[in-house]
């Protein structure tokens, strides 16, 4: 294996792997991890099931790897919101619609569809879905907290309750809107969400 390793250009291996990587976590956000097997995978790029196990020896490091990469750009996006000079509400609302941008897809968070399968899930994979959400949930305690103090966002339980009640609203809204193949459901909470966060009419109070 290290030989074949040593006589494959380094670009079409990093190539494969993404391809591979990116049909993979289509396939978890739509139909969950235990929904798919290598096989599809390989019938969609068209190579054979070892190819795969050349990149990803088993489907637990292949999960890992999925969620590492989902986590890093999820990462970036909120680093992003955290960039931008505007007031804590506004940056509710751009984290809302990273949920929106997911589902408009017709795909599900991919942390979120590995949670309802948390049970079945290698160790490896729980601890990384742990880690994923609890860094989801400290950055949005600390948001939903710096705006209280500026008085940008208004709410009554601690921060990290208020969290969670922000992140299961969006998770649950995608779940409801998914069977109307459309963001409904979900643009409905999330508006009601930051117009409550925020003391903001909603638009059919005005």
């Amino acid at each position: 294996m290290a030989r074949t390793r040593q006589t494959r250009p380094p670009d079409t291996e990093v190539d494969t792997a993404t391809l591979i990587l990116d049909i993979a976590e289509r396939l978890v956000q739509r139909r969950g991890f235990n929904g798919f097997s290598y096989a599809d995978i390989a019938a969609e790029l068209g190579i054979t099931t070892a190819s795969l196990h050349y990149h990803f020896p088993g489907k637990a490091e292949l999960g890992a790897s999925l969620i590492t990469r989902y986590a890093a750009r999820f990462a970036d996006a909120l680093g992003e919101i955290d960039a931008r000079a505007v007031p804590a509400a506004d940056k509710l609302e751009a984290y809302c619609a990273i949920y929106r941008g997911v589902l408009s897809e017709h795909r599900m968070c991919l942390c979120g569809m590995l949670a309802a399968e948390y049970e079945t899930l290698p160790d490896p994979m729980r601890e990384a879905v742990v880690a994923f959400l609890d860094h989801n949930l400290q950055w949005l305690a600390a948001l939903l907290e710096s705006g209280r103090a500026t008085g940008n966002l208004r709410f009554a339980d601690p921060s990290d309750q208020a969290a969670r009640s922000v992140v299961a609203a969006l998770e649950g809204a995608m779940l409801v809107s998914r069977p109307y193949g459309d963001t409904a459901v979900l643009d409905s909470v999330a508006d009601r969400l930051v117009a409550e966060f925020s003391a903001r009419p909603r638009p059919l109070d005005r």
